[in-house]
């Protein structure tokens, strides 16, 4: 692995293209403590994590609009209800004009609430179990969220823990793209050896600036490449 950045000039580099240190801290995201992030219900971590599945490869804002009839189709996604529907209702619903006709998608409600509700037996909610979950192994987070849900690889399980409030960062393209040109990643970013790596990297900037993952990813984002964040 090559000589890691120093992270003060990465933030230079990101306030020089956005306008300065104001313009740059106003498009940080805003996070939750592990407190505050006790406030959500289980129902409701099932709706984001089922809303981030259906966004996934599709327009964010038609998902948006067709939410509150997927809120009515699913009961509020209280995973002991959505447990209770059958094969032929979740077809109903994967068919439903007023939804989105994806069968696989549907079929990951369904799964993930039985996701959601086996972590809460074990650890008292979803929440609690995330909340409990410490940033400096964030990567092995979305790894539980792949191997226990439906439909959570990719950036689907971190788009998820950044909706919340869950300090994570993301690996857009922009990110990828500076670790791979400056030679900080060896393996693939869907290994657990690389992933592995961007968080030893992400563990050296956070300890480096005292700022959060979310900050950290976001300033990188902004100094290089095409500005995705």
């Amino acid at each position: 692995m090559n000589q890691i950045e120093k992270f003060n000039a990465i933030y230079a580099r990101a306030a020089q293209r956005k306008g300065g240190v104001e313009g740059l801290e106003s498009l940080l995201p805003t996070g939750l403590t592990d407190k505050e992030l006790l406030q959500y219900t289980d129902a409701q971590l099932l709706s984001e994590i089922s809303k981030k599945v259906f966004q996934s490869g599709f327009v964010w804002r038609i998902v948006e609009a067709k939410w509150p009839e997927y809120e009515k189709a699913f009961f509020g996604f209280e995973p002991f209800k959505v447990l209770m529907l059958s094969p032929e209702q979740l077809q109903d619903r994967a068919s439903d004009p007023k939804l989105i006709r994806h069968m696989k998608k549907t079929m990951a409600i369904y799964d993930n609430a039985h996701m959601v509700n086996d972590i809460a037996g074990e650890h008292g909610s979803l929440a609690k179990f995330i909340a409990d979950w410490p940033s400096a192994n964030i990567t092995g987070l979305w790894g539980e969220l792949k191997r226990k849900g439906t439909r959570l690889g990719g950036n689907t399980g971190p788009y998820f823990l950044r909706s919340m409030g869950k300090d994570t960062f993301l690996l857009t393209n922009d990110v990828q793209g500076y670790l791979k040109a400056h030679g900080l990643v060896d393996y693939g970013f869907s290994s657990k050896a690389g992933l592995q790596q961007v968080q030893d990297v992400f563990n050296h900037w956070q300890q480096e600036s005292g700022r959060s993952l979310a900050d950290i990813s976001r300033i990188l984002a902004c100094s290089v490449g095409d500005n995705r964040i």
